[in-house]
């Protein structure tokens, strides 16, 4: 073992029986599990229902696989309709090649939908689970270490990574140790993480705002990671494809932080129905948040432990409705007991004789 760099792993597959288990799949489970972990708990912390983000991952995740390789094969074209490319290796997934831009994108989508159905405000969990995204990329990232992929260029120092002839890139064969890009956007990745938890508690980012910021500090880093990168692109002018991308994104949204305002929203339950309200408000702070969110293990008033809201009792009624109340079924409730007959001193007109029932 080289001391003196990284080393690659020397297997990104193993075989239980003839199933083959695949480094860079794991990767992205594991990726997507911390994902749906960090979501569930901040939402969880805004009153959402419980589990509901495994319901929005059913829609995203799909979404986003199929995002992902479309984009990969957009800007990686060659390897699947050049000379020597293959046009079923589209669907080998497993083999690498997912990218981010188009997973993000139609991910969002699948989380749109999912939203729908769940009839949650979309932007409000957007700003929820957005921590957990770089998170995920990070754990991803590693896949990549094991395919041997997506590495820079040639570099002599001791956080070079080392990479099999197998691997290396068209006219680099010649060298044994490069830039590990994909290390450096896994630690730019964490570091996205964190800034975006910080900045949220601080600021209780709202409307989609969370997200932004995520969109700036994620292509900030990507445009100098991607210029190291030496793996073949679509480039113009002097850049590759998802640098001009990146110069796109990060002016989009830093135009968007500076345009749209709107703080964070939780969940209450009113009339029994879950609705979102500001951080601050009153019916907030009467549902028990404290500073923007619910205490670690606290249940939102009016729901079980499961985070579903609990049917309202009905109200007795008080006498005035009761009165009020039409006759059901066109049948008038009858007295208990039939009325005394009437003696003279009820009233002049009593002589006339006895009420019904005298017989």
């Amino acid at each position: 073992m080289d001391l003196a760099s990284i080393p690659s792993p020397s297997e990104s597959v193993w075989h239980l029986g003839p199933v083959p288990i695949r480094a860079y799949a794991l990767c992205l489970i594991a990726g997507i599990v911390a994902a749906c972990w960090i979501a569930e708990a901040r939402m969880r912390r805004r009153g959402a229902p419980r589990w509901a983000v495994l319901d929005l991952a059913v829609w995203a995740v799909p979404f986003g696989i199929v995002g992902g390789r479309l984009y990969h094969v957009f800007t990686s074209p060659d390897a699947y309709f050049g000379p020597d490319g293959d046009p079923w290796k589209i669907l080998a997934v497993w083999e690498g090649g997912l990218g981010i831009p188009g997973a993000i994108l139609l991910g969002g989508v699948g989380v749109w939908l999912g939203c729908r159905q769940l009839k949650l405000p979309f932007a409000m969990v957007a700003d929820a689970i957005i921590v957990g995204i770089p998170v995920a990329q990070a754990i991803g990232r590693l896949g990549n270490w094991f395919n041997q992929e997506l590495y820079g260029k040639p570099l002599d120092a001791w956080w070079a990574v080392a990479i099999d002839v197998d691997h290396r890139v068209a006219g680099f064969e010649t060298y044994a140790t490069f830039h590990p890009t994909f290390l450096y956007e896994l630690l730019w990745n964490l570091g996205v993480a964190l800034v975006l938890w910080l900045a949220d508690r601080r600021f209780k980012f709202g409307a989609g705002r969370a997200v932004a910021l995520f969109v700036v500090l994620y292509w900030t880093g990507r445009f100098w990671i991607e210029g190291l990168r030496i793996d073949p692109a679509q480039a113009w002018a002097g850049l590759r494809l998802n640098q001009w991308v990146s110069i796109a994104v990060v002016v989009l949204a830093v135009a968007y932080l500076l345009l749209v305002r709107g703080s964070r929203q939780v969940f209450v339950v009113q009339d029994g129905v879950r609705v979102p309200v500001a951080w601050d408000s009153a019916a907030a702070e009467e549902a028990g948040y404290v500073d923007g969110a619910l205490p670690k293990g606290a249940l939102l008033p009016g729901t079980d432990a499961d985070g579903n809201v609990i049917d309202a009792p009905s109200e007795p009624e008080d006498d005035d409705e009761a009165e009020a109340r039409p006759e059901q079924d066109g049948v008038a409730d009858e007295p208990s007991e039939e009325p005394e007959a009437e003696t003279a001193a009820d009233g002049p007109e009593a002589g006339a004789g006895k009420t019904r029932g005298d017989g």
